[in-house]
């Protein structure tokens, strides 16, 4: 998978995952907004919490990338199923942005213990009003338990890059912020255009094509030996 494909794939899955977004962050998104004083605008305070997430997300691309380029090199047979997975999660994450399916939020039960020992730290944060308090509430907002953060972290490990799965992971969570910054600033032009049944089937077909592509261009080179 080429780095611009991959870049803008992650940009698309978290620009059009705005539902889900809103369903995961958009209350907090919405208090922090509301939580801005005299000092700190709402923009400022909103753009702190963001930075906070992405940064984790960033984060977790490079421990997965990592993770990945380990699993290449111990063996091919684990990145040939790694990337196999990959395309299967570009598929549900498709039918789950297009509405058509929503098998992809079972993987959330995953995160529930990390998040449980996060969740009292997150919520003295929530408590305080300084831009360092924000950007540290983001970090640990972007734990919280995704299937979309998860999907894509999955995808990630197939690249077996480092770099790039910060990057890709850095590049979804850019894709998120119009989504969020909607919700914290009570934007709902934009909530609606995100959220319009024609352009979630668009980018879900996008994504399911791109998830079958994938899988095709896995398994021939395979089926053809």
């Amino acid at each position: 998978m080429n780095e611009p494909l991959s870049l803008i794939t992650a940009l698309l899955l978290g620009l059009f995952g705005a539902s889900h977004c809103l369903v995961m962050c958009g209350g907090i998104a919405a208090a922090t907004g509301a939580a801005a004083n005299e000092t700190h605008s709402k923009v400022a305070t909103l753009l702190a919490f963001n930075i906070g997430r992405i940064s984790s997300y960033t984060f977790a691309g490079l421990i997965v990338g990592f993770l990945g380029l380990w699993l290449q090199q111990l063996h091919d047979g684990l990145m040939l199923s790694l990337r196999s997975l990959a395309g299967v999660m570009l598929i549900l994450m498709g039918l789950y942005v297009a509405r058509w399916a929503s098998w992809l939020t079972r993987i959330e039960q995953l995160g529930q213990g990390l998040w449980k020992r996060l969740q009292p730290s997150a919520g003295k944060l929530m408590t305080q009003s300084s831009l360092r308090s924000r950007i540290a509430l983001g970090m640990l907002w972007g734990w919280l338990p995704c299937g979309l953060i998860y999907s894509t972290l999955s995808w990630v490990a197939a690249n077996g890059d480092p770099l790039l799965g910060a990057l890709t992971m850095a590049t979804f969570g850019l894709g998120t912020l119009p989504a969020l910054f909607a919700g914290g600033l009570a934007t709902a032009t934009l909530s609606r255009w995100l959220n319009h049944q024609l352009t979630r089937q668009l980018a879900g077909l996008s994504l399911i094509i791109f998830g079958l592509w994938t899988l095709v261009s896995i398994w021939l080179p395979v089926l053809d030996r």
